[in-house]
């Protein structure tokens, strides 16, 4: 038995030797107040990123405007292959195009030409072929079979301004 106490002896002087430690040690980790102002500060930073991700109304009349152009191209490529004319028509809330066939003209239905809604909050769209004599207004876009058209310029408005497209007249649209 004295032999087991030896042993223990060791382990027993070990621990009286070691330091110790004070009665009430700071826990690790943060107190609430710290998490709050952390918290605080987070929301402050989130509500001045969402202010400044606000879509700005020139730019999405500008990509109202570039789709529109693309749109464009499209429809001359489309009235080429099928060897009909196409007709791009503004209308109250969009636009729409139009295929000529034998009984006149039929609006498109397919996925990239069929009928839209503006978008980009344009309110009015005026069509204008620049250099062709005293009226140069006109309340549609014809896209013939032949790759070379007429120069046109279609510009949209909106309450923040206005974009215009200008057709080249050799297939190519940009917006400006």
């Amino acid at each position: 038995m004295h032999h087991l106490l030896s042993r223990d002896r060791p382990f027993d002087a070990a621990r009286r030797a070691a330091p110790r430690r004070p009665a009430r040690a700071r826990a690790a980790g943060f107190t609430l107040l710290e998490m709050l102002v952390v918290l605080l500060i987070a929301g402050i930073l989130v509500s001045l990123a969402s202010l400044s991700l606000s879509r700005n109304p020139r730019t999405d009349l500008k990509e109202e405007a570039q789709r529109l152009a693309l749109l464009f191209e499209s429809a001359g490529d489309e009235a080429q292959v099928r060897s009909r004319p196409i007709a791009w028509e503004p209308t109250d809330h969009g636009f729409q195009f139009d295929v000529r066939t034998a009984d006149g003209w039929r609006p498109l239905r397919d996925d990239l030409l069929g009928p839209r809604h503006w978008q980009g909050g344009v309110t009015g769209v005026s069509i204008s072929y620049p250099g062709a004599g005293t009226d140069t207004s006109a309340s549609r876009i014809v896209f013939g079979t032949e790759a070379v058209d007429v120069p046109v310029e279609v510009t949209l408005f909106s309450a923040v301004g206005r974009a215009t497209i200008v057709g080249t007249g050799a297939g190519r649209y940009e917006v400006r």
